[in-house]
């Protein structure tokens, strides 16, 4: 075990300083946050956790606070001894669970299905009915149960609160959720439009409203979340009326590493003409296609480099990620019947002058005009404006905030809101 930090740092423990650890479990690590609710979301989290690596021969926990840090690099056997353990470095840095306020725990949870349309506090028959909606989120569900059950038993005292990646697209009109298949096929199965990151896109419209100074029941917006993985979505009124990914986080923009939109037929002629398994397919199109399937790599930092020493597939790869941006861009814009402002957010959204430059190219007509030193100032931080004054579409950059909008959440239900 690694200590990086000075003395203990007191921590803060006056009864109105209230705390919510925000939980994000996958498949192999776990993240979380412990934060003030109440922040505006420009300071970073009281506490950072990063467990990783579980079920491998060399684990890796890291705390870090603004003044101190410790690492592990044990083997983890499971979830529960990772978390277990994390609490303990936390706690051996005097800002463990019991020597801090913590008054909520939000857990990210991926799939909401029919049954969530907005944020619940967990008992066990919510832990059964998201164990119910396995089948549609097979990767990350399960995981996202590991956490809320191994984190009840560590903080059984302290609310704990559900907050779904699909909960703000409960809203998507029939026309925009519903796919034209047989209809008790779909009824049957499930199957809908459901979308992902919904957390973000609905902190980031919020956002925006206030930059505007104006009501969010006023604003029609198109909101872009632009990382590994990637999403558009339309929202008119505060409200979500379509956005790109579907029943799984498959459809939609280029990603990193998956497809997005496809002819559906292609999965069978993979299938009849060169023998791969629905196993294989699904592996390809989710981990071995998008960004790294066209060039060789998912991270765009790297994507640049190929593209700055000439690389044909780098550049193709650019040149179709942008396209199909500019696609559903263009289809909101109708569905919407106009538009005040468009937002990028996440990794590539926020740091990524030129693909906001490009997504945006020869829209002057469509009212979006850029100001090139706003949108290429390497020192902007925070939530900011990238179009001209005169732009009749504002034009924004906002830095997402998704552990935030799950605290503030968690907060609610744990004080007696609705979500």
């Amino acid at each position: 075990m690694t200590d990086t930090s000075a003395a203990p740092v007191p921590a803060p423990t006056d009864g109105d300083h209230e705390y919510v650890l925000v939980l994000n479990s996958g498949s192999s690590s776990i993240k979380f946050q412990v934060l003030d609710p109440r922040a505006d979301g420009t300071e970073p989290p009281y506490i950072s956790g990063l467990v990783e690596k579980i079920g491998e021969d060399r684990g890796h926990i890291r705390i870090t606070t603004p003044d101190q840090a410790m690492e592990d690099n044990r083997p983890i056997l499971g979830h529960s001894v990772g978390l277990e353990r994390a609490f303990g470095m936390m706690s051996l840095l005097g800002v463990g669970p019991s020597d801090l306020n913590v008054v909520a725990v939000g857990h990210r949870v991926v799939h909401g299905g029919e049954t969530f349309s907005g944020p619940v506090l967990i008992d066990r028959d919510v832990i059964r009915r998201i164990k119910d909606l396995v089948p549609l989120a097979p990767l990350h569900n399960p995981a996202n149960i590991d956490g809320i059950e191994n984190a009840r038993s560590l903080l059984p005292d302290v609310p704990h609160v559900a907050v779904f990646d699909t909960g703000f697209f409960h809203t998507l009109p029939p026309a925009a959720a519903r796919y034209a298949i047989d209809r008790k096929v779909a009824e049957d199965n499930h199957i809908r439009r459901y979308g992902f990151h919904g957390t973000s896109h609905e902190y980031v419209s919020q956002q925006v409203a206030g930059l505007l100074d104006r009501d969010p029941a006023d604003v029609r917006q198109i909101t872009l979340h632009l990382g590994n993985g990637a999403s558009a979505a339309a929202i008119d009124g505060g409200r979500a009326v379509d956005t790109s990914m579907g029943l799984t986080p498959l459809a939609g923009l280029v990603m990193g590493t998956r497809s997005g939109d496809i002819d559906p037929g292609i999965i069978f002629h993979l299938h009849r003409s060169s023998g791969m398994s629905s196993e294989d397919i699904d592996t390809m199109l989710n981990r071995d296609s998008g960004l790294k399937g066209l060039s060789g790599v998912n991270d765009f930092r790297q994507l640049q480099e190929l593209i700055d020493a000439g690389d044909e597939d780098a550049i193709l790869a650019y040149d179709i990620y942008v396209h199909q941006l500019r696609r559903y861009l263009g289809s909101y814009m109708l569905i919407l019947g106009g538009v005040d402002a468009i937002t990028f957010t996440a990794g590539v959204g926020e740091n990524h002058a030129g693909i906001r430059r490009d997504t945006l190219a020869r829209l002057e007509g469509f009212g979006v005009e850029i100001d090139d030193a706003r949108n290429e100032d390497p020192e902007a931080e925070g939530p900011r404006m990238i179009s001209t004054d005169d732009s009749r579409v504002k034009v924004f950059v906002v830095p997402t905030n998704e552990e935030l909008a799950i605290a503030r959440y968690a907060l609610d239900l744990a004080d007696g809101g609705e979500g």
